[in-house]
């Protein structure tokens, strides 16, 4: 026996729990079990030839997360719902892995979750659409108003994680591009108010020192970001890393939700809430506290300049 703490990480080829699997391999304290659907595919491997335990389970099979969960000292949880888009899909999801977890006898879960924006956006608010009648962000609301009762009622000792916008999503769909008058732009739907944003990695790193810190950390909810940028600043970032002057663009929330395609809609009201309530989004989620968590975190300049050649520009 090594004597280290089994971690089992729930999504750990995607972007959250695969940040969190590199920072706990990287820790003599923690073993890592990652928990995948497909352990051939190459994130599966790769993670593998870093040291982990791949683990097949799926998040629709209570015995197979009962296995993964078996033995196991805590367990990062984590719900893909932007691969369905469905709410109910999500609570589903929920109820399985606390069931799972509960009959491991975790000691230590860290469920990533978010608020319920409605506490400020009220169904009967115009200012954006209700979505199935009774959110206004699907996956921020069904994770702040039920998915967090589900495990307080549930007793599992569990830290209650609040992520924030990642500057991951910077390199692909929301990267720059040079717009028909040849300047390189940024086309954000920030509004001028900052955002909380945080690199994957430093999720990752701070998720590694809540396991550290059990006595800190369960019970309490910890909302981690990086840096508070307005759109203007992260075009200030893409211009020193790129050595060319990048512009912001602000996209209309509505324009946004014009888009079309699946989670349009919800990504507008989404954009929207960061924008026009900074008190509820910035007022959750500590900049400091995240730093103490990860203090070799990366400002965004540093971010993308790790990450330059993903860009393609």
């Amino acid at each position: 026996m090594s004597g280290k703490k089994v971690i089992s990480v729930v999504g750990a080829t995607g972007t959250q729990g695969g940040a969190v699997a590199q920072a706990l391999l990287a820790d003599d304290e923690f073993e890592v079990r990652a928990l995948t659907r497909d352990p051939s595919s190459a994130k599966a491997r790769a993670l593998a030839d870093l040291g982990a335990e791949l683990v097949e389970a799926d998040l629709y099979d209570v015995d197979s997360l009962r296995k993964a969960f078996d033995g196991a000292y805590g367990a990062y949880h984590v719900t893909p719902y932007w691969n369905h888009l469905s709410a109910d899909k999500e609570l589903e999801e929920v109820e399985n892995l606390i069931s799972a977890s509960t009959a491991g006898g975790l000691k230590h879960v860290v469920w990533s979750t978010l608020e319920d924006t409605r506490d400020v956006i009220p169904l009967h608010d115009d200012r954006m659409p209700t979505l199935d009648e009774i959110y206004k962000v699907p996956c921020f609301d069904v994770k702040g108003a039920v998915a967090d009762r589900l495990y307080e009622k549930s007793g599992l000792p569990t830290t209650y994680l609040r992520v924030s916008f990642y500057w991951d999503n910077l390199l692909g769909d929301l990267k720059p591009r040079r717009d028909a008058d040849g300047v390189l732009a940024v086309h954000l739907p920030f509004g001028e108010t900052p955002i909380a944003g945080i690199a994957s990695e430093d999720i990752g790193q701070a998720v590694r020192s809540i396991f550290r810190r059990p006595e800190e950390t369960l019970g309490a909810l910890i909302g981690v970001a990086g840096e508070q940028l307005t759109g203007d600043q992260i075009a200030a970032a893409f211009s020193q890393v790129l050595g060319e002057k990048v512009v912001y663009r602000r996209v209309p929330h509505d324009m946004f939700r014009a888009y079309g395609f699946p989670g349009a809609v919800e990504l507008g009201n989404m954009f929207q809430y960061y924008t026009e309530f900074p008190d509820s989004y910035l007022g959750n989620r500590d900049v400091e506290r995240t730093h103490q968590l990860s203090p070799n975190w990366l400002s965004l300049p540093s971010f993308l300049t790790r990450h330059r050649d993903r860009l393609g520009l």
